[in-house]
Parts: structure tokens; sequence; C-alpha cells
């Protein structure tokens, strides 16, 4: 294969008389060899590729390993991946501005070119994730909390305006808008690219990463991407290649059609569950199947959003007719549509009736055996048929933990005059939030059609249920005004409180006092039922200890219930006018209704709300912000603080140093997940992060979300590991961000236990079980770790986008030996730790590690090294990616 290959695989496309140019995967065949069986999302590699071959970062021994993936459906061989855009939302997004902000400070001081800190590729951040449901159940909700939202965030959103007249190619969306996933899914994703270059149009895949999870929503209209670290997402706009091994590729075969009251929830709790039980860590997932011809783009957009939640690193659907039905009902211009058919075509990227490509393994679902239910109490795969959640919910570990302390008691409380009786069970929150199924109408049709049989009816949500509504876009709102449903919503509770993700990421907001004062003074263990992916320990609200995840309808249809331990499917649900007893099956609308209202969702909704996009409101436009290349730092601000990883930055990087004598800071257990480790969610007044605010001023109303203050380190180092539910096994019986420093010492936060050992020059190190660091793309969750001066992880498995930040930060991740964990060794987290011989460190490599007990005996292990490739280890080398981007820069 010659190196020319790039070049001969050019080839044109002439479309409604316009002439593209593209790099042709049937041409490369004849190269390369049959091309015909590769999956389709491994197609979009190989043209990414051939596209910019360069025998340096991208080789043709490359692009054949990519090409021979089909003799045996695996390749061990590292690839450089550049995707053509960035998606970022606002608690991501803010921390990486404030990268960029500073990495123009290191480069500056170095006397580099402060310009050539620039993002290369188009950058988009939507604002999503700040608005917080302090207001709900009437018709200011919406206004009250917006109001609030620009009043907390107002230093936030001054540096984000900063940062889009800064910075080339980066375009942000105001507060207020929509969800990042779903503006993507319905105005930015082009499913194909296209650009002028040395004056040619060239077209290409439309390729992304993202700083959030569930980035891989976009995969459901036939867009490769996934969600990446902040650091990492940050390097690829500044031009750095994306490194990744070539996948395994996991198809997953629909068939059949969903049977009438079935919802795309339950159809992706399903999905989930399967491929978490399959095991896709790491892999791609392609759906292919005769069940695709009717399957609606927003459930495919649903099941491609959860995948974090089956743990794989996208769930993609190839481009077919029903791509561009959506693509013309979301208001894409019939020149795009017409592109996207002929070059998919054109490419072998179009899905066929019968195409079976060549997958590492497969798994398969006929549709029509999926069954109602929802997730939890505190993990997405956990899926529960809806007859079963009483006992699920009776089974609940939490519970069983608080009964054997004590008996709990129903807790009366007053609403006004009323009295009621709050007990174990009570559902407080039900709220429709999150990019998964606030992208759907049918889903949201459903549950407006169940409200509006219900209140017919006479039904009521129960008084002690904080209801919400939480759209991803604002063409939700206008298609169920259209459809008429918004009063029957309204009448419930469900009132519009922002456009945003609200619940799911841990901004619910307060509960009523008299029911906060409830739930402590029973100590109580109560249920949010939400339309979201996201159901972790601690994240939707501090006294919430079981969190479901169910589709719209079911949502509405608990803050009926009031409890989690009805039998949705046996009990009544509540009482008519004449006290005959309701049931969901009499309020849960039929097929036909849906897809009547459905129907009434029009490309001018789209086109209407997406017209003024990048607009924002009066308070937005009003922002004025300095034309300086260089931020202005505030050094009183507790939101936007300049960080300090680049201080002791120089030009070169400095030999890796062996790991002498670390302490271990924490040793937790299994599935511990970045909300973990750095959480998103309430500022308790009492911890490390709270009495840092109090002593700055900041009343504790005003503390707002760690989330929200993820542009200030000091916020983030002492929020690390502070997740009230994080149990780390040196103090048993603990909850919380504890540990200690001594055998039998005193337990304290791990934030001073930190800071005592970082006093001493002791290097640190966390010990944990399978899974560490799943969920969300969280980069405080390395960042974090990196300031308190952990310098080693040791755990059983890693999830992907954990171990890639860990990296980042320039932490090394390694593995316990096969069958070796904590529990064997017997570790108490008093041992001290020896890492040896790390100038030496290959990708994948065995590496010493020796365990010194207070004894004085001494244990070796011989870990696995996960920096899996030659880019990860150059960014490792050089203490971080950010570094090594700086540095290529100056030189």
């Amino acid at each position: 294969m010659s190196l020319s290959l790039r070049d001969m695989s050019q080839d044109t496309l002439d479309v409604d008389g316009q002439r593209y140019y593209f790099y042709s995967l049937p041409r490369a065949a004849q190269q390369l060899g049959d091309l015909s069986r590769l999956p389709k999302s491994l197609k979009v590699l190989m043209e990414n590729l051939l596209r910019w071959q360069d025998e340096s970062s991208v080789t043709a021994e490359d692009i054949q390993a990519l090409a021979d993936w089909q003799k045996s459906a695996h390749a061990d061989r590292e690839i450089a991946y550049r995707p053509a855009r960035v998606l970022m939302q606002d608690f991501t997004g803010v921390p990486a501005v404030v990268d960029l902000a500073a990495m123009r400070e290191a480069v500056k001081r170095l006397g580099g070119e402060v310009a050539r800190v620039n993002p290369l590729s188009p950058v988009d951040l939507v604002i999503d994730h700040s608005v917080t449901v302090d207001r709900f159940g009437d018709d200011d909700a919406f206004e009250e909390n917006v109001r609030l939202e620009m009043e907390r965030n107002h230093e936030r959103y001054v540096f984000l305006r900063w940062g889009q007249k800064a910075f080339d190619k980066f375009r942000v969306v105001p507060p207020g808008t929509g969800i990042c996933h779903q503006v993507n899914l319905e105005y930015l994703g082009k499913a194909v690219w296209h650009e002028e270059q040395e004056g040619k149009r060239f077209a290409w895949p439309d390729t992304l990463v993202g700083t959030d999870s569930h980035t891989t929503m976009i995969n459901g209209l036939g867009v490769l991407g996934w969600g990446v670290g902040g650091i990492e997402a940050e390097a690829a706009m500044l031009g750095q290649p994306v490194s990744m091994l070539i996948p395994d590729v996991v198809g997953f075969k629909l068939t059949g059609k969903l049977r009438p009251g079935i919802t795309a929830t339950d159809l992706v709790l399903t999905v989930t569950q399967m491929l978490r039980k399959h095991g896709v860590v790491g892999k791609f997932v392609e759906f292919y199947g005769d069940g695709l011809d009717d399957l609606p783009l927003a459930d495919r957009a649903t099941i491609a959003n959860m995948a974090p939640e089956y743990g794989a690193t996208c769930g993609f659907f190839p481009v077919d007719s029903v791509t561009l039905g959506y693509m013309k009902l979301t208001g894409r211009s019939s020149e795009q549509v017409a592109l996207v058919e002929a070059y998919a075509k054109a490419q072998g990227l179009w899905r066929n009736p019968g195409d079976t490509p060549v997958f590492t393994s497969t798994l398969a679902l006929d549709m029509d055996d999926v069954e109602a239910s929802i997730a939890g109490p505190k993990r997405p795969q956990d899926r529960v048929a809806l007859g079963a959640v009483p006992q699920a919910f009776q089974q609940s570990n939490e519970l069983e933990v608080n009964h054997a302390q004590k008996a709990h008691r129903p807790v009366t409380w007053f609403d006004g005059e009323q009295q009621h009786e709050l007990s174990d069970g009570a559902v407080v929150i039900a709220a429709i939030t999150s990019c998964t199924n606030t992208s759907n109408p049918s889903v949201l049709m459903a549950a407006g059609l169940l409200a509006q049989k219900a209140v017919t009816l006479g039904l009521q949500r129960k008084p002690w249920v904080k209801a919400s509504l939480a759209p991803g876009s604002k063409v939700v709102s206008d298609y169920l005004a259209t459809a008429r449903l918004t009063p029957w919503l309204d009448k419930l509770g469900f009132n519009l409180v922002g456009y945003g993700c609200t619940t799911c990421i841990g901004n619910s907001g307060p509960l009523p006092e008299n029911i906060e004062n409830a739930i402590k003074q029973g100590d109580l263990t109560v249920g949010a039922v939400l339309s979201g992916n996201r159901n972790f320990e601690g994240r939707i609200h501090p006294l919430i200890k079981t969190n479901w995840l169910a589709s719209p309808p079911l949502v509405v249809a608990y803050a009926l219930a009031g409890n989690m331990n009805i039998n949705l499917q046996t009990d009544p649900i509540g009482e008519d006018q004449s006290g005959k007893p309701v049931y969901l099956k009499d309020i849960w609308p039929s097929p036909d209704e849906i897809t009547a209202a459905v129907q009434q969702v029009s490309s001018d909704m789209f086109l209407k709300e997406y017209s003024e996009v990048f607009d924002g409101t009066p308070e937005w436009q009003q922002i004025s912000v300095s034309e300086a290349a260089t931020y202005d730092w505030d050094e009183s601000s507790t939101y936007i603080r300049l960080s300090p990883f680049f201080d002791d930055m120089e030009k070169t990087p400095k030999p890796i140093e062996d790991i002498k004598g670390a302490r271990i800071l924490a040793m937790l257990g299994d599935s511990v997940t970045t909300d973990h480790i750095s959480p998103a969610g309430s500022i308790k007044a009492e911890s490390p992060a709270g009495r840092y605010l109090l002593a700055h001023g900041v009343e504790r109303t005003d503390f707002n979300s760690y989330g929200s203050r993820r542009g200030n380190h000091e916020v983030m180092m002492r929020g690390t590991f502070a997740n009230i539910r994080i149990r780390n096994e040196m103090v048993p019986g603990v909850e919380g961000g504890m540990t200690r420093l001594e055998p039998g010492g005193e337990p304290l936060s791990i934030y001073d236990a930190a800071m005592a050992w970082q006093k001493q020059g002791v290097p640190l190190a966390v010990i944990a079980g399978k899974e560490y660091g799943s969920g969300s793309s969280r980069d405080w969750a390395a960042k974090g770790p990196r300031l308190l001066g952990v310098r080693v992880v040791i755990c059983e498995s890693f999830e992907r986008i954990h171990r890639s930040n860990l990296i980042g930060m320039g932490i090394l991740p390694l593995e316990f030996p096969q069958g070796v964990t904590r529990k064997t060794l017997q570790l108490t987290g008093d041992e001290r730790i020896d890492v040896e011989n790390l100038a030496a460190l290959t990708p994948g490599g065995t590496v010493k590690v020796t365990l010194t007990r207070p004894d004085g005996s001494k244990e070796e292990l011989a870990t696995r090294c996960r920096i899996d490739t030659g880019n990860e280890l150059t960014y490792y080398q050089n203490d971080g990616i950010l570094h090594y981007v700086i540095r290529n820069m100056l030189n």
C-alpha cells in the first residue's frame, strides 16, 4: 500500500448541482480489500484515518489494521482520531474555558504567543446545567428560576461571554434555551459535515466529542460522538487527536415492535440491563436488524443517550430513511438532507434491509418482549418490572440498613391547616427532566394525555410530591401547547420550571421545609422518580435515599400514587369523584391517542425556536465583558479562579519520579462513580467546601452547587470525595468524605487529611474495586485528586472516560492482578505503597507495586498499567495532556 492512498481515494459527489469532494471508502477498498462488512461505526473511523493520513499521526499501517479488523473482529492497535467538532455544557465547559485562559497565562509567562491558545475545531457550549428547581408548581416557576439562575451565576456567565469573544470558533447557547444533547440532536448535528478547503467543497461524516457522557445521544442521528473528560476535549479542540485503541464492536439486533402501553424508556432500560450484563465497557455498540425500520429517531436517540449507563463508548444507529425524515421534521435544509442521503449511500454508511456487518459479539432483542419497568434504587442498569417495584423498594439496601437501626414511624406534617402523614416509600420528587426522554415527543405526549385523563377523573398529585417539568428544548413547550396538554400537566403541578437538566444533574432544589423536617424527624427512606438517566447515591437530593428512573407518563403516575409501595399494575392509583378506584390502565393513553398528538409536531416549531438559538434573554445580551486576550482574574471571586495546574510548569518535562511511601487516602468499593469522587449537587455548610464559602462571605442560601463552582479549584478540591453517600472502608460505618491519618485515628475529612499529608510531602494513593469512575465524564474527578496529592489509583477495573481523565491529569491508573483485590490482600488502609521503575513504563505493561504493612512486612504486586496507548504515555510523561499541548505550542 502506497503513501498516496489518501490521494488515490479522493472522489467527487454531485448533489443538486453542487460538487463535493470526499475520501471514498469504495475507492480505498481497491487497495485495502473489501470493506463492505466493516461495521458502519468503524467505517466512520476509517474515513477519518483516510482523510488525516500524514504518515506521522496516521499511517498506512493504521488504515490497513482497521481494514483487517474484519478478519477477527478485533485489533490491538492505537489510532489517532480527529472529530469534526466539540460539544460542551456549562458545568464542564466553565472549567475547560478556565483551563484555556490559564494556558494563555502560562504561554505568556513562558514567552510564547498567547493567540496560539485557540480552538482549531468548532466548539459549541450550551448553558443547561445551572438552572435549579427553586420555584415549582405554579405559572411563575419558569421566570423565577431563570431570574435566580442569572443572579447566582452572573460571574460564570460574564466569564463565558468573555470566552465567546476571546476565542475563535467558540459559540455559546445562552441559558434558558435547552439541554445540550437535545439542541445537538435537533439543530447542531449535521450527519454530514461540509467545508471549503483550498477552493474545493469537501464532505465528511459529522463527528464530535463532548464534555458530557450523554454526548452519545447524537449517535441516534448516525453521528459518531461520545463523551470525554474536559481535559481530553480541550486537547481535541486545540488540534490534538483523540488517542484510542481500535474498538471491539458489539452488534445489537432489534426485531419486532413495542406493544401498546410500552414506551421508549422501557425499551432503553431493557437494553441497558442487557448490555451491562453482556459487558461493553470501552466498546462500540451498533444497532441493526429489521426492528429499526419503524423505530422512531427519538426512540433511537433515547437508546443512544444511555450508552454511558450500559458502559459503551457509543451506541450507534446508521443513517437511513428514518434519519432523513427526522432531519426534515427538525427543519434541516433540503440541500443538507439530500447531501446526507447521497453521501451515506456513496460511502456504504447507509443502512439497508438485511445488513449484517461483522461484529465482535452480538445480542438480540425482540421488542415485543419488553415490559413496563423502572430502574433503581441507585443504578441505571438495575431494571425493575413495574409490578415488582414495591418488593424492590423494600429490599433496597438503604431501607435494610435504616430499619436495622430503628423502626420507622409515619410522621405527621401540616400543609396549611390540612394534616398529612409521611412514611417510608413516599415519593417526594416527581420530575419530567433530562435529555434522555425530553427529546421524545411520544413519551411527553403520553405524559400530557395521562395527566388529562387523571384530572378529568378527579385525581390530584399527592401534596408531599414536588413535581416539575424541565424540557430539553423550547420546541417541547410548543408541541405540548399545540396538543392542548399543557393545562392538564399544570393542574397536576408539572408546570414548566426551566429548559435544562435540573433534577437529573442534582439541581432538584430544596424540598418544602415541612417535608424536609418530616423526613429528618422520622429518618424516612423516601423516593424520587424522574425521567432521567442518572440515579446515583446522593445525586438527586441529600435527603432522598432511593431514586428511580421512569418514563414521563410513569413519573406523572407516581406523583398521583405518592408512594413506591404501590403496585401500579394491580393497586388503584387513586379514586375518582364518586369514590370508585382508578387504576393505571384506566388513565393510560392508547397508541392512537399518542400518535394523533405526536402528529401535531411540525417543522415550523423547530424553525421558530432555533432561529434565535444564540441570542439569549435581554439580561444575557446586556452582560458587558472585556475585549482583552487574557482574562482579568478577580482574586475575591468564589466562582472563577486562575487554576494552579501550570504554576510550576517548565518548557521541558522533568523525568518521572517513582512513588515512594504513598499513604492511602481512601479505600473504596465497587461502582464508585464520578459523582462519589466529585459531586455536582448541593454543598453542605459543615463540609470543607461549605466552610471555605462561609469564610469568604458567601451566605448558605447562595452556595449554589458544586457543579456551578467548577471554575474555582479551591471549592472543587475541598469537594473531592465529599459525596454524602461515599463509604471509605478505612472508617467503617461512616458515610461521607471521611478518612483517618493513622491506625485507630479519629475520622476527619478527606480534604483535611490530604492537606496534612501534603505538608509532610507524602504522596497519596486511592484503592478501589470494580468499575472505578463510572458515570459522568467529570474532569474534576481527576483534577480534584491531583490537587489533593493523589499520584496513583489502584483498582480492579476502570470505566473508560475516568481512566483517560486520570492520565490527562498525570495520575497513574493501575489494576490489581487477576484474582487479587483489596479484600484478598486484607488491606486496612494503613499500608505504605511504593511504585517503582516509572521511567520505564510501557502501555499495558506490568508495574511493580510494593505494599509495606504497619508491622514492616512487605508484599509485591505485579499490577497492570492502564496507560493503554503511546499517546497516553506521552501525556503522562509530560505531567498531563494540557502540559503537553502547551509545550508543543512553545516549541
